[in-house]
């Protein structure tokens, strides 16, 4: 079965051919990051407005990727919960003018369920039940997959995610927008022991993040500094930052495995492409015998084949959604 996915929760515009649920044939993403640098971040507005320029030329982009017409699509399916409101009604919308005009079956789906199968993708192996963080811009969130289509949420964000806190910190030492792969750039430099930032909630009991005070902190040490115009390690700075942040990652991550008594870990997301938070991941995981599992780059990010691959699971099992399928900016997984 050839499915097409689309994705446009937040600021990436994407369509993806996948066969069968586990073959990417195309994967075709249209950043904003031009757009993004301009304003400082997402702007919900522009972000949809945005969307809708772009989205028949990547859906027919991706279609032409793959070598193939509208003709040898079998479904179609899309992400309809989990993000920001005008974003979704542009990829929904679409969606339903193509399974209406094409006759085709149409499924809506979950993004972060969409990032669960990233790493179904690209490690078909991975068992389950397993433990799931997928840490990005605007979600931190452990889930104990115990099969798919059976999510357990176990903790998430009480206020800022971890990608967030990486966007935050970098705009306010002057280094641009999206933070994290910055962040991540200038750390490979610096001392990781050089300043010590709190690690927040890391001993709660509660399996829950909050990374708000984390970049108070950083903000409040260095801001007189800033105001008098002085020269600041910036390399250290980032460095201890980011241990911070993957110090708790990788601590709390840890506890809900054994916890919960299962083999593996995924680590998915945006912020799953950082490089010390991976090789953090490896350590732990090698001391206590788990495997762990991070999807490439390339699915890292928010991408319309993982929405493909996640749409075909559920479409096997019979599930179909009707053209009064409606977006759902904030339920729950599961919900």
């Amino acid at each position: 079965m050839l499915v097409l996915g689309i994705e446009t929760s937040c600021d990436e515009t994407s369509a993806a051919l996948v066969a069968d649920g586990r073959t990417i044939l195309s994967n075709t993403i249209a950043t904003q990051l031009d757009l993004l640098r301009k304003y400082g971040g997402v702007v919900p507005e522009v972000a949809a407005r945005r969307h809708t320029e772009l989205i028949s030329y990547v859906i027919q982009d991706a279609v032409d990727s793959a070598h193939r017409t509208m003709a040898d699509i079998d479904a179609i399916a899309v992400t309809s919960r989990q993000g920001l409101v005008g974003s979704l009604m542009v990829g929904v919308a679409a969606a339903k003018a193509l399974s209406y005009a094409l006759g085709l079956p149409l499924i809506g789906t979950h993004h972060i369920e969409g990032h669960i199968f990233a790493n179904r993708l690209a490690h078909p192996e991975i068992p389950v039940p397993h433990i799931c963080l997928t840490v990005s811009g605007g979600h931190t969130m452990l889930l104990h997959v115990r099969e798919y289509g059976r999510y357990e949420l176990l903790g998430t964000t009480l206020d800022d995610a971890a990608g967030e806190a990486f966007d935050k910190v970098a705009k306010f030492l002057g280094l641009g927008f999206p933070g994290g792969p910055v962040v991540d750039q200038m750390a490979v430099q610096g001392d990781r022991r050089a300043f010590r930032f709190p690690r927040p909630l890391l001993r709660a009991a509660a399996l829950d993040f909050s990374f708000s005070g984390l970049k108070t902190a950083l903000i409040n040490a260095f801001k007189d500094r800033i105001a008098r115009g002085e020269v600041l390690p910036l390399a250290d700075i980032a460095a201890s930052f980011q241990e911070a942040v993957v110090d708790v990652l990788v601590a709390k991550t840890m506890r809900a495995a054994m916890e919960r008594g299962v083999p593996a870990i995924s680590v998915t997301g945006g912020v799953s492409a950082n490089r010390r938070l991976r090789e953090a991941f490896g350590e732990a995981c090698r001391k206590k015998g788990l495997a762990v599992f991070s999807p490439p780059l390339s699915l890292c990010t928010d991408n319309a084949a993982m929405v493909a691959a996640a749409g075909y699971f559920h479409l096997m099992k019979g599930e179909r959604s009707g053209l009064d399928l409606d977006v759902s900016p904030s339920v729950p997984l599961g919900a």
